[in-house]
């Protein structure tokens, strides 16, 4: 470490952090290879120390995870850490699926692993992106490793996240970091330096802002809770065979934290006006064109030959906005006309012109601008095809491509020739600027009501400790109830079945009703931390481990 950062500034460590980190230095101490390397890392995040490239972290004052790689590995490492991974690669996921806590289990700590707009560029973005019909199946497999209880996954144009729930969070770490690698073929070196990750309490609160759009490259902007929303619904949905959809993979706590996000989104836009005005990627991509029509092309956004390649939600905002800049004409083109149809049928005072994916290069020859959205996972404009159909030529017409799809629509490379001018979701950080300085105020007191959904979640989350004691009580003395019951076998034996029925029910109900009272308590809040420990407990009512 010493060798490879001598050129960085010192990092101070805080001194409640030093036994964490010195827990993860004896691990490196142990195996430079591997496993052992991301605990440490977690320990770096866990300490908070600044990193040499800082990244601004969802929580505020914090700093997410985005290491440097200083040098690349020798293969001799590479080869070491491969084989460490194989040691611990997951089971097959259909062992793994449907994993619950059993009685007395533990419940883990949400931990979130991801990276945005905000700490990697679309090229990184665009290689773990994962379809919103393929979260199941990505969650599946992440839940499909015993360190890991409880899985989901987010992915948009601008942020790729995977929430988990974990009880050893630096094995879990390490699994995670796994996962990540095989999906997207990005080596240690490519994707380390662009994630963040945040545990317990932060990831708590960094997926509440997401939820809120606190977090959004546009703050404020309203997709992002129906996106959260869709990521909570397939995590708690049931399994589909028809459709071949796995089930999801959230259990209670990352259901509750999940929820919790949906609910606080909702909560924070009708008590602010975060929303109120609010522009969306649709509409920053449109302000982009106003910007960069007159010196791309010539010509104002409103006499611009506008093409918009797609016809799904992101379309439909596209439309909302030229139509409010004065664009009447729009060609549009999709892969099936009938949603094409469906999609014009709501901008009558339009002239739109439909076609579908075999028209691309001709309706691009036709048009000055062109947007693109659509669910390709490959680009369906390159600077080779661009050469190909004539606009390498000296003297051809010029032309702009503004590409808002995740994986990118548009080859970067498109900007090499001199009559074309291509543009994609990084490019639209210029405009929401303004949009984020004129926020500050609302953010902030968004912020505040946050902190109070975060208090709620923790409390919630603190009552699970309580759970194993639950169990054994209700176990202890239903044990108790049917050991009386049969001590008396000899008394009642002139009772029909029907009778002996009814003494169950009778001794069932007299115990759950001496029971209610102290469950109440166990599940109740703790909001002055007077509450009995779980030692306590289990002292009281001599259940359990009174260690604990």
């Amino acid at each position: 470490l010493s060798a490879s950062t001598s050129s960085l500034p010192p990092l101070i460590i805080p001194r409640a952090a030093m036994r964490t980190l010195g827990l993860a230095l004896l691990a490196v101490s142990s195996s430079f290879v591997g496993a052992a390397r991301l605990p440490f890392q977690s320990a770096i995040r866990a300490a908070r120390l600044p990193p040499p490239r800082c990244v601004a972290s969802s929580a505020g004052s914090d700093v997410s995870l985005a290491l440097p790689i200083v040098a690349a590995p020798s293969p001799e490492v590479e080869k070491a850490r491969a084989a460490a991974e194989a040691a611990v690669a997951p089971k097959a996921a259909s062992a793994a699926l449907g994993k619950k806590l059993g009685k007395g289990e533990v419940h883990g700590l949400p931990l979130v692993i991801g990276l945005s707009h905000k700490t990697a560029t679309v090229e990184v973005r665009e290689k773990l992106s994962i379809q919103e019909k393929d979260w199941n199946q990505a969650a599946a497999a992440l839940a499909a490793y015993d360190t890991i209880q409880e899985a989901a996954v987010l992915s948009t144009c601008n942020r790729f996240e995977v929430y988990i729930v974990a009880t050893d969070l630096f094995a879990a770490t390490r699994d995670v970091l796994h996962f990540l690698r095989a999906h997207s073929g990005l080596e240690s070196a490519e994707l380390r330096p662009n994630l963040f990750m945040l545990q317990d309490e932060e990831a708590t609160m960094h997926l509440l802002r997401v939820s809120s759009g606190l977090d959004s490259l546009v703050v404020g902007e309203g997709q992002i809770l129906s996106q959260v929303k869709a990521c909570y619904t397939h995590a708690i949905a049931p399994a589909d065979d028809e459709a071949g959809r796995p089930a999801g993979s959230a259990g209670k706590v990352l259901g509750r934290l999940l929820n919790s996000a949906v609910m606080a989104g909702k909560f924070v836009r009708a008590e602010t006006e975060i929303a109120k005005g609010a522009v969306s990627i649709s509409s920053a991509a449109v302000e982009l064109a106003v910007m960069k029509t007159p010196d791309d092309l010539g010509v104002p956004l409103a006499e611009a030959r506008v093409c918009v390649i797609g016809a799904g939600k992101m379309s439909k905002l596209l439309l909302t906005h030229l139509e409010s800049h004065g664009v009447s004409t729009v060609k549009l083109l999709n892969r099936g006309r009938a949603r094409a149809e469906e999609l014009a049928s709501l901008y009558p005072d339009m002239d739109i012109t439909i076609g579908l994916m075999d028209e691309q290069w001709e309706s691009l020859r036709q048009c000055d601008l062109a947007f693109t959205s659509t669910s390709a996972t490959g680009c369906i404009v390159t600077k080779r095809e661009l050469v190909e159909k004539g606009w390498g030529e000296a003297g051809a017409g010029r032309l702009a491509i503004i590409d808002i799809s995740v994986p990118r629509n548009v080859e970067s490379e498109c900007n090499e020739l001199a009559s074309v001018r291509a543009y994609n979701v990084d490019d639209l950080k210029q405009v929401v600027a303004k949009n984020q300085a004129r926020r500050r105020e609302k953010v902030l007191e968004a912020e505040v009501l946050l902190r109070d959904k975060l208090a709620e979640f923790v409390s919630w989350q603190q009552s699970l400790k309580y759970v194993p004691a639950i169990s054994q009580l209700q176990a202890k003395y239903e044990a108790v109830r049917a050991a009386e019951v049969a001590k008396a076998a000899k008394k009642l034996k002139g009772l029909s079945d029907k009778d002996m029925q009814a003494v169950e029910v009778l001794t069932k109900g007299i115990l759950n009703k001496l029971l209610h009272a102290p469950m109440s308590y166990l599940r109740s809040e703790d909001p002055d931390g007077t509450k009995a420990s779980v030692r306590q407990v289990n002292e009281m009512f001599q259940t359990g481990d009174p260690t604990n």
